[in-house]
């Protein structure tokens, strides 16, 4: 399943989405736009039963990795350098810095985190969906 979401400098805001069967769906919000909008997205996703992001095997590398990702940086900015000295820390083997890049990059295509070129090296950052909590 893909979701990307590309914001735009005029409040504009594209979410592509494709379901495990094909079927694809395209939302465009401009204008005002504000997080109860996006929100209200989210909410017509979860009635369709389509979801955002497919679940990572946790026993994998891939599923090592993100746990790396979540467990330690779940706000604030990172690098596969730094993920790479955290894997080796808490998993005790080595692993190559090429393999966390790519899982880096699978998970940006997914939409799980953010890749921005600084300089000579590429940053990441999670995507986190805020649930709107029900109000009593």
């Amino acid at each position: 399943m893909l979701l990307s979401l590309i914001a735009m400098a005029r409040k504009r805001i594209r979410i592509d989405l494709e379901d495990p069967e094909g079927a694809k769906y395209n939302f465009n919000i401009e204008g005002n736009v504000t997080r109860e909008k996006i929100l209200k997205i989210f909410e017509l996703m979860d009635l369709m039963n389509i979801e955002g992001q497919e679940p990572i095997q946790l026993g994998s590398v891939g599923g090592k990795i993100w746990n790396i990702v979540d467990k330690h940086f779940p706000i604030g900015k990172f690098t596969s350098s730094m993920i790479l000295e955290k894997y080796e820390d808490e998993y005790e083997e080595p692993i190559k810095l090429s393999i966390i890049s790519t899982y880096l990059s699978r998970f940006a295509s997914k939409g799980r985190i953010e890749r921005l070129r600084t300089g000579r090296e590429w940053t990441y950052q999670t995507i986190k969906i805020l649930q709107k909590q029900p109000e009593f």
